[in-house]
């Protein structure tokens, strides 16, 4: 989509409310009629740090970030450490300005506080002579001041949004409505005073830049704005979950204080604990007790978990966790989105691993997997992985309210009730088998009890144990024992087979070429195979969902239909790449790729350009990615 499309970028500091401020932006878009979608950078710092959003809008649904952006407002850093040229990091007051340049459109227009920014370093940008070459449209505002008249500083970003407003003719209605939900009082009074100010001081100014507000049409359902981590806490809070435990750690943290938030009203119960360790192993604890439980983390934090995931795999107690990936190794970018914990998350622990793992796309894919992880988790007694990353966390899209009016699922999955644990197997002594060789319904999955149910007593050890639970080192006990818990995957992967798809097809199905995404760039990736097809190609695509176990025959049947696919991830090993050939590894000479792992997201037009690059042999112009060709290419 490159029509007629606002991407709206404000830039300031961390501290000077550039997110409170993008949500409203957005938020007011949404209700005016328009789809929006908003990206966020900022970097490893509580204050101040160059920071940015972009909310893109457009009559059209809107899936993805765009190429570039054409309105920025640039509100400087108030919180600079040093504003001044030869600082180490350079005049950190000046970067909401001049590191936004280069992504600005031809024709764009750019609103800056003057009353912060100081004309000497303006110049040394050399904004004048950039602007006549690009067409830019610039307005400098003494945003501060206006502020500053009524009463805090912080206003000037309501200042700015007026100031938008007035450039593009917008409705101010939207923004004063939200200022009157969120605000009260003397608060809400100064607002609404830089509001009116900002707005009417525009208007009297001479406006010559073509840029406009997207035409728009009433949505015809309501509509909500929400995060990955809205919908994965919505999915499980649905799904029946009632405890957490965790510890702090960007950007897993978003799910972990909306889950703090929302499960007192349920009922459930939270707890931050004193690190990853105890995070998981709290939540196995309250899931041994018959509780639907989860935890989580980012890459560090996650790497910790592994002793209590290995665990949950031995004594086959469910539990959903989170790994929110983020750029790497060790503490390596935390707020900059990366794709590569992947082989992390599928081989961490102890021995040999029977878990699954799902990577959902968007937003809703988050929600519905979030809801299938528990599923899975509580029938077949299996640790389940939620895995996405700070893109996913972060971007707000809207999204129709009624999407989510679905049924709650209390269900506690395989857990037998007093007068089943009566029938069931018991040892002489008088132990319930738990973890019978061959469960009598013919399955892998032997049935569980919870504790304090009578007759329901047994071992839970991390040790190998014999169906009672003691400990055993009988080889024909631990074959039989590991190959029933790795035999589950097999029944797990008939089982998503049979009831529904997480993979999802885009593009024509006779379509010659193919692009091989999973994770939060899927809709980006079908975004470029609009504009490749639009442009004479015959491209389609396919998102994986599911990490472990791998969906073989349905990714080899679209394999099987493309002359060769372009795997697109954010990393610098092409670790997916890698997990599809070890899976199905006679198409390996069918896949190059194309990765990123500078911290930021692909843009549909970086996708474009790698395509392109793929099928004509070329090598690849841009300098932020890399081309990787097929073996034997």
């Amino acid at each position: 989509m490159t029509g007629q499309e606002l991407i709206w970028r404000i830039a300031g500091g961390s501290g000077d409310g550039i997110d409170s401020t993008s949500q409203n932006f957005a938020k007011a878009l949404m209700r005016s009629g328009l789809h929006v979608f908003t990206h966020r950078h900022y970097p490893s710092r509580i204050r101040g740090g160059h920071t940015y959003v972009e909310v893109r809008a457009s009559q059209e649904d809107v899936r993805s970030r765009g190429d570039g952006y054409n309105f920025l407002l640039a509100l400087g850093d108030s919180f600079a450490r040093n504003p001044q040229e030869e600082a180490y990091y350079g005049n950190e007051e000046l970067k909401p300005l001049s590191e936004n340049l280069d992504d600005l459109r031809e024709g764009g227009v750019i609103v800056y506080d003057e009353g912060l920014l100081d004309e000497d370093d303006i110049a040394a940008t050399e904004l004048e002579a950039r602007a006549e070459e690009n067409d830019w449209h610039v307005y400098p505002l003494d945003l501060r001041s206006i502020a500053r008249e009524h009463g805090r500083e912080v206003m000037r970003n309501t200042a700015g949004v007026a100031a938008t407003a007035a450039l593009l003719d917008m409705d101010l209605s939207y923004f004063e409505e939200l200022i009157e939900q969120n605000m009260s009082g003397d608060i809400m009074e100064a607002n609404l005073d830089v509001l009116d100010q900002a707005y009417e001081q525009v208007q009297e100014m001479e406006h010559e830049h073509d840029l406009r507000i997207p035409e728009s049409e009433p949505h015809e359902e309501d509509q909500v704005l929400l995060s990955g981590s809205n919908a994965i806490t919505y999915g499980a809070l649905d799904e029946g979950c009632r405890f957490i435990a965790g510890y702090p750690m960007t950007p897993w943290t978003d799910v972990f204080t909306l889950m703090s938030q929302h499960l007192p009203k349920f009922g459930g119960i939270s707890e931050q604990v004193e690190d990853e360790i105890a995070a998981a192993a709290l939540a196995l604890g309250a899931s041994h007790t018959g509780v639907k439980a989860m935890s989580g983390s980012s890459g560090g934090g996650f790497a910790l978990m592994s002793e209590p995931l290995g665990l949950a795999e031995m004594t086959e107690t469910p539990i959903v966790l989170l790994e929110a990936m983020r750029a790497g190794p060790s503490t390596g970018m935390p707020t900059k989105p990366e794709q590569a914990d992947l082989e992390h998350v599928l081989y961490t622990s102890q021995g040999d691993s029977a878990r699954v793992v799902f990577a959902p796309g968007n937003i809703r894919e988050c929600y519905d997997q979030t809801r299938q992880a528990f599923r899975i988790a509580y029938e077949y007694q299996i640790p389940s992985i939620v895995v996405y990353d700070q893109k996913l966390q972060g971007e707000l899209r809207n999204v129709d309210e009624s999407f989510f009016d679905r049924q709650p699922n209390a269900d506690p999955g395989s857990v037998l009730t007093e007068e089943e644990i009566a029938e069931a197997a018991h040892h002489s002594s008088g132990k319930f088998q738990r973890f019978l060789h061959e469960p009598e319904d013919g399955s892998n999955v032997s049935p569980r009890s919870v504790p304090g149910q009578e007759g329901g007593r047994y071992l839970a050890t991390g040790n190998e144990h014999n169906p009672s639970g003691h400990i055993s080192e009988d080889p024909d006990n631990r074959i039989a024992q590991m190959n029933r818990r790795l035999d589950k995957l097999d029944d797990i992967r008939a089982d998503l087979d049979e009831n529904s798809s997480h993979q999802t097809y885009y593009g024509p199905e006779d379509a010659d070429h193919g692009i091989l995404i999973w994770g939060s760039h899927q809709d980006t990736a079908f975004e470029a195979v609009d504009r490749l097809n639009d442009a004479g190609h015959s491209v389609k695509a396919l998102g994986v969902s599911d990490m472990m176990p791998y969906p073989v025959e349905e990714v080899s049947e679209w394999l099987e239909s493309v002359d060769e696919a372009l795997v697109v991830e954010m990393n610098a090993s092409g670790q997916f790449r890698g997990l599809t050939q070890k899976e199905i590894g006679r198409f390996g000479p069918k896949l190059s790729s194309l990765l990123k792992y500078n911290g930021n997201p692909f843009e549909p037009a970086e996708i474009v350009e790698g395509f392109e690059t793929s099928i004509d042999g070329e090598e690849l112009a841009a300098t932020n990615m890399k081309y990787v060709p097929a073996a034997g290419d």
